[in-house]
Order: C-alpha cells, then sequence, then structure tokens
C-alpha cells in the first residue's frame, strides 16, 4: 500500500525550489525559468537535481541564503543568470564573462569546430590563427587548445574585452597573443595567418525590437550592433584586411547574420575568394561562411 504521507513530504521539500523558479516566470517561459534556477543551484551551489528534489535547498547556511537571494534579486531585474554566475560553458571549457562582454552563444561554438576540424584548418603544425573581436576570448582560446602548436592571436578595441579575455587564457592555459586593435582600421599585413575567424557585431538597429530585454539592457551594444544602413561594414573591412593578411590558400571564416547571407557571399565572390561556402546551425539558418585564398 502507498505511504499517503510521502507525497506531501516530497511537495513540501519542493516548495522553496518552486518558488524561486516562480519568481523568474514573468521574465521567462516556465521551462526556462526552472532551467535557470537549476543552473545557479547547480554552479554556484554544487546541488543537481537530485539534491534538489530532496531538499537540500533549504538546508543552506544563512550566508548561502543572503548570496541566492541576491542572485535571485539580479535575475528578476533580467541580469542574464551567465552575468550573474560570473561563468559560462563553451566548448567543453569554463569562461569568465561580464557585462563588458558579450555571453558565447552555442552558434559560436559550431563556428569553432568548423574551423577546428581537421578538413578546414588543415591541422599543420604551427599554423598562426587569428581570431578579429575577441571578446571574451572564447574562439581565441578554444583554439588555442585544439592546436597547442599554433600562433594564436586575437583583437578586440575593448579594454574591458582584452581584460577579461587574458584572464581566460590564464585560467584555461590558452597559449594567445592579445592585441588593441580596430577591425574597421587593420594594419598592413601580408601573408600573415593560415586562418582568420571573426564573429563580429551584425545585428542591424531595426532587429532590436525583436530581441529579449536582458540582451538589449545588459549585454555591450558596440559587440552587437551595426548600422542599419551598412550591415556588412565590419565583413568588408576585414575581408579587405584578409585579402593579402591571409597566406595562400588561407583561410577566412565568419559568423554571419542570416538575413545578409547571400550579398556577404556574393561580396566574397566579388573580392577574389573562391571557395566560397554557406553553412547552416543546428537550427538550419545560415549562420556561418567560409572563404579561401588562391594559392600561389
Amino acid at each position: 500500500m502507498a505511504n499517503p504521507i510521502f507525497p506531501c513530504i516530497f511537495v513540501g521539500v519542493m516548495e522553496k525550489y518552486r518558488e524561486l523558479c516562480n519568481r523568474l516566470t514573468g521574465l521567462y517561459e516556465a521551462g526556462e525559468a526552472k532551467s535557470i534556477v537549476r543552473m545557479v543551484l547547480d554552479v554556484r551551489f554544487g546541488f543537481s537535481l537530485t539534491d534538489v528534489l530532496c531538499g537540500r535547498v533549504e538546508e543552506l547556511s544563512a550566508n548561502e541564503k543572503e548570496e541566492l537571494e541576491e542572485m535571485m534579486c539580479r535575475l528578476e531585474q533580467g541580469c542574464p543568470v551567465q552575468y550573474v554566475l560570473g561563468e559560462t560553458s563553451f566548448f567543453g571549457h569554463t569562461f569568465h564573462v561580464e557585462p563588458g562582454v558579450l555571453i558565447p552563444r552555442p552558434e559560436t561554438e559550431e563556428l569553432v569546430g568548423w574551423v577546428a576540424s581537421s578538413e578546414e584548418s588543415g591541422a599543420a603544425n604551427g599554423i598562426s590563427i587569428l581570431d578579429i573581436g575577441t571578446g571574451s576570448g572564447c574562439i581565441a582560446c578554444s583554439l588555442a587548445l585544439v592546436f597547442p602548436d599554433a600562433a594564436v592571436t586575437a583583437w578586440d578595441i575593448s579594454d574591458d574585452a582584452l581584460r577579461i579575455a587574458r584572464q581566460n587564457a590564464e585560467m584555461l592555459h590558452a597559449d594567445v597573443r592579445f592585441v588593441r586593435q580596430d577591425a574597421l582600421m587593420p594594419p598592413e599585413d601580408i601573408g600573415q595567418w593560415d586562418v582568420i575567424v571573426s564573429n563580429p557585431p551584425y545585428i542591424c538597429r531595426q532587429e532590436a525590437q525583436g530581441m529579449e530585454r536582458n540582451v538589449l539592457d545588459y549585454e555591450p551594444h558596440t559587440a552587437l550592433f551595426v548600422s542599419d544602413d551598412a550591415p556588412l561594414l565590419f565583413y568588408r573591412s576585414i575581408a579587405r584586411y584578409a585579402q593579402k593578411a591571409l597566406k595562400p590558400g588561407g583561410k577566412l571564416f565568419f559568423e554571419i547574420n542570416p538575413l545578409y547571407c547571400r550579398q556577404l557571399e556574393n561580396m566574397l565572390t566579388e573580392m577574389g575568394y573562391f571557395a566560397v561556402t554557406l553553412r547552416e546551425d543546428q537550427s538550419g539558418r545560415q549562420r556561418f561562411i567560409k572563404a579561401t585564398t588562391h594559392e600561389d
């Protein structure tokens, strides 16, 4: 015979967890609210789902409860959970993030995977890789760990981003050289890189009305937006630089705005790149492009 007391006990130990989730349902759908709360309890307090179901939340110390309350207040204000926790997972590694840098997205992991594949990069010892607009350093550090013998350099114009990226490189023991450099005013390099990769600002201002408030209110706009009348601004500047800066047969990789994929494809072809290839992300949207310079 089933014990009638057990459901009551189960409901009781779950009450605090449900209360935490309910505090976020005004900002997020129920499933996402639960995921955010579980992420906080897991990453910060080490609670597994089993721990949560067994009522471990009620066993937090007074200081831990105070910390949890502060985190929940920030989440209720719309602050992304990655900023609240100060970290996010990317390509199998943990990266520090804060409001000075864009939060790495799963789509960018797909870009790193494409660059990292031996077929695309050549997997040669000593290849030179440049990441333009590095932000948190997620692309550069991940590639440096995939190719420990590669010479990886990362540019950004933001001092905050470079500080955070250096911190991530040190934490992950990734050998990356960081340089403060404006992607719209690149140097006159010739034949320096085997691979150039970039996830530049590509969202037009007119698209902002369809974006989540937690992104608009907290993430750096300089890393997100480009003017409506110049959607390919950064792509054009980087592609022009890469024409000379890439070695013969070098490869250029971009994360892109699907709305302008054909325009970008045509631009790269007209600039003399060949093997221009679009690739979809896991959602089926044209999210990446690769182009190759001619062999000598």
